[in-house]
């Protein structure tokens, strides 16, 4: 973030506001010290975490996604639509538009101007990704965050076909960057060797 154009304190009552709102998910996420957090709670955090090593210069607006990627997103529950690739894609598109308008609201009570929140609401809506940079550094985040703290959890969970098809697709919606950052994590034996097969 250029230092010269960011309001700190804005961005700060942003993603306090962003957190407040997450911290109501019933749903929660086991800590490694064995302690538990709402999900989306720890999901915006660890996202703005993710940003700070990878591209801790990305403009406001991608700050601000990031910590609001997810915001409320147990409201619109997967289950709620058919089990197939049709009802995922129209879940994913009602999700899109739900989480830019729950971010708008915040970002306006805590007055930000509108070409700023209808840039966060491009990011989070997923547009243009390759083309716009932001869309993509934000996807990188996204898909580096999942490595780093969901990747073993989801394997222990699917058939090791099935996420060897995950780390492909996921390897292909990122950037070189992306990809650079992403062997550079320290994973576990085994979720490294899913990676290798996935990428071999």
């Amino acid at each position: 973030m250029s230092e010269a154009t960011v309001n700190h304190e804005r961005l700060a009552a942003a993603h306090e506001k962003f957190d407040a709102a997450n911290a109501e998910d019933p749903n929660e996420t086991q800590l490694p010290d064995g302690s538990t957090q709402p999900k989306e709670l720890i999901y915006g955090q660890r996202m703005t975490e993710e940003l700070l090593r990878f591209a801790p210069d990305a403009p406001e607006s991608v700050h601000l996604a990031a910590r609001c990627q997810h915001i409320r997103r147990w409201k619109i529950p997967r289950k709620d639509y058919p089990m197939d690739k049709a009802g995922y894609h129209k879940w994913r598109t009602i999700l899109y538009k739900f989480h830019a308008d729950q971010a708008a609201e915040i970002l306006t009570e805590v007055g930000y101007d509108p070409e700023t929140i209808d840039r966060v609401a491009f990011l989070l809506q997923k547009k243009k990704l390759r083309s716009d940079a932001d869309t993509q550094t934000l996807e990188d985040v996204i898909c580096l965050t999942f490595l780093r703290h969901y990747f073993v959890d989801f394997a222990d969970q699917h058939p090791e076909e099935k996420v060897v098809d995950i780390v492909r697709k996921t390897w292909g919606k990122m950037s070189e960057a992306g990809h650079a950052a992403a062997l550079k994590l320290d994973l576990a034996p085994e979720s490294l060797r899913l990676v290798q097969l996935a990428l071999a």
